[in-house]
């Protein structure tokens, strides 16, 4: 089995960060690799894998980094692959995080979603992978319908309870 989809953290800390799109892709059955690389102190590492993820047939990277968060854009810098950076909260809030990848110049471009939110990163992904995999695509339209029934259950459930000047 050969990853479709790579994950990279900048430091093992943000595994924990990372737990729902390593979920998500087992439950969508998405082949995917994770590494740790630092834009900062492994950046030959960080050009080898980037120039070689294609090769490797790598269709989408995720890259999860805090702080200064160069590690997203270094990576995309260097392939013709999408990248999604996922900013780790850690300093300012995530706010340094968040900027760094999400300002990135023309002609680098870097997806990027909420700060620690690596399941829209994984259904981003997933989506991505859609485009040519009607397999997927199937999977992804039916994790989007149970989201759809998860919120009709709860209005169910909501309509059990009671208060006295409540309507519905």
């Amino acid at each position: 089995m050969n990853p479709l989809v790579s994950v990279i953290m900048g430091s093992t800390s943000d595994l924990p960060v990372l737990e729902k799109a390593l979920s998500f892709f087992d439950e969508m059955e998405i082949p995917f690799e994770i590494n740790a690389l630092s834009a900062h102190r492994t950046p030959e590492l960080v050009e080898d894998f980037a120039k070689n993820a294609r090769r490797r047939g790598i269709k989408v990277i995720i890259a999860a980094a805090g702080m200064a968060a160069h590690l997203p854009g270094v990576i995309a810098a260097m392939t013709p692959i999408p990248v999604i950076g996922i900013p780790v909260k850690s300093g300012n809030d995530g706010m340094d995080a968040l900027f760094s990848i999400v300002q990135m110049p023309p002609g680098i471009p870097v997806a990027t979603v909420g700060m620690n939110n690596s399941l829209n990163a994984a259904i981003l992904a997933a989506q991505i992978l859609a485009v040519g995999d009607a397999s997927i695509a199937k999977k992804v339209v039916d994790y989007k319908e149970n989201l759809k029934k998860k919120i009709a259950k709860a209005n169910e459930e909501l309509k059990e309870i009671h208060y006295k000047f409540k309507t519905n």
